[in-house]
């Protein structure tokens, strides 16, 4: 019997709006590799085993009668999933930002497996990069992971397995989906409210995190009735993106936590709190003292006792005082926002997330991203992820991973969405930002960039 989706799997496919992809992508940049192009391939390829669920499709049932199910693809050819592309000289970052833009803006293929890689030769230094693109309803956290997290060795010298030969399941038909479909009604006659149940419960799961800082539930209720304030980061997005990245150093960010308190996460949001507010009066946008800009924070959380540390992810609604221009009285207002998160008591700390197995980010952003897709646009303007990564290096195909970022899907409706990672050092900051509405995203990496320098060089 196939595998049926998750309601909330399910639902990651039915809400997905034309011109607004939900897949979730990441960029590693890589020192040269040893046998080029082709040895990244090979490791995708090799790979895959640890991946199953990426030679899968989804299966519609005729009729809607249930979820679609999982079924393994008959024509899987990876040559499609992996794909081989270049920069033009001088091959600068911002060329390469130009080609992760036009990646990103593209949907996947439903009648394939939900993935896709590009390999991207032609930076200055011969560098390479490893674009991914990962559908959020193919990422669970525990039976399926995002294909980086298993891309990446501790070591140079990790050995690259040979392919495995592997043979496609059969794809059930249309008589048996159906017959399946009815089977489960016949056994379980309340199997269709239980499923309208189990989506109930999705939400108010959903809620009761949402809900579990300081005042959640009264401004929770708020901005679901009173719509966000119409501006550059809540419009109708179009169908194009503008991805920007900037850099920190994460000795910095511990500098200014160690000297006014609160953690690195909160040192980002007040950073990115600070760039946001320079960016609006850039644009003429009018910032009052109690202007704020509600961001969806998804945090790791421990889940249930038999789940690893970091599993699960809960959402929290925080509000980014923009308005406010003393930076330290930002950083003391977020400190105590997300101070709700942590006396919980469920929050993962930064050093367990980093002892994960493997190269964790890649996948908790992807959770991130299915966090934010549980929630009312209404309730939230921008999204707002921050993965902490191993400060050791990391190696694929041998060659040392120089930085990584990631790119977080917008929401419809809303401008711009934020991912954070720290790896070996740096904090790396992805911005993904409607093309029509942000087309000046690069203006707001440059601010970040200049807000973290401000306040680094005030402690030192």
């Amino acid at each position: 019997m196939a595998e049926r989706l998750s309601t909330l799997d399910a639902s990651f496919l039915y809400l997905e709006e034309a011109g607004a992809p939900t897949h979730v992508s990441g960029v590693l940049v890589l020192e040269p590799v040893e046998g080029g192009l082709d040895a990244l391939a090979e490791l995708v390829e090799a790979r895959l085993p640890l991946v199953p669920r990426y030679r899968q499709r989804v299966v519609p049932v005729p009729g809607h009668l249930a979820n679609p199910v999982w079924a393994d693809d008959p024509d899987f050819d990876v040559n499609y999933h992996v794909r081989r592309s270049a920069v033009p000289r001088p091959g600068t970052e911002a060329q390469l930002l130009d080609l992760v833009s036009r990646v990103t803006s593209r949907p996947l293929d439903r009648s394939r497996p939900l993935w896709e890689v590009y390999l991207v030769e032609g930076l200055s230094g011969g560098r390479v990069a490893v674009v991914t693109k990962t559908h959020p309803a193919l990422v669970d956290g525990l039976g399926t992971v995002d294909i980086a997290q298993v891309l990446l060795d501790a070591s140079p010298e990790a050995p690259v397995p040979p392919a495995d030969r592997w043979a496609p399941g059969r794809v059930p038909g249309r008589v048996e989906l159906v017959a399946e479909a009815l089977g489960e009604y016949v056994q379980r006659p309340t199997a269709v409210l239980e499923t309208a149940r189990s989506a109930v419960g999705d939400l108010r799961s959903t809620a009761s995190r949402v809900l579990g800082v300081a005042e959640g539930l009264v401004r929770a209720a708020r901005s679901a009735v009173v719509p966000a304030p119409h501006g550059p980061l809540t419009r109708s997005v179009g169908d194009q993106r503008r991805v920007a990245v900037a850099r920190a150093d994460l000795e910095d960010l511990k500098a200014i936590r160690k000297a006014h308190g609160g953690t690195v996460t909160d040192v980002l949001l007040t950073v990115l709190t600070g760039a946001l507010r320079d960016w609006l009066l850039s644009r003429g946008e009018p910032v009052l003292g109690s202007t704020a800009v509600r961001a969806l924070v998804p945090v790791s959380v421990q889940g249930e006792e038999q789940e690893a540390p970091g599993s699960s992810v809960a959402a929290y609604l925080v509000d980014l005082p923009v308005g406010e221009p003393n930076p330290w009285v930002r950083l003391a207002r977020l400190s105590y926002a997300m101070r709700g998160v942590t006396r919980s008591g469920r929050s993962v700390r930064a050093d367990t997330l980093i002892a994960l197995t493997g190269f964790a980010p890649p996948t908790l952003h992807a959770l991130g991203a299915r966090a934010a897709r549980g929630l009312s646009r209404r309730m939230f303007t921008l999204v707002v992820t921050n993965v902490p990564g191993p400060q050791a290096p990391l190696y694929a195909a041998g060659s040392r991973m120089l930085k990584v970022f990631p790119v977080v899907p917008l929401v419809g409706g809303q401008g711009l969405a934020v991912g954070m990672t720290s790896y070996d050092g740096h904090v790396y900051v992805g911005l993904n930002a409607d093309r029509d509405g942000v087309g000046d995203v690069d203006v707001l990496a440059d601010l970040v960039e200049q807000e973290v320098e401000a306040l680094a060089e005030s402690v030192r």
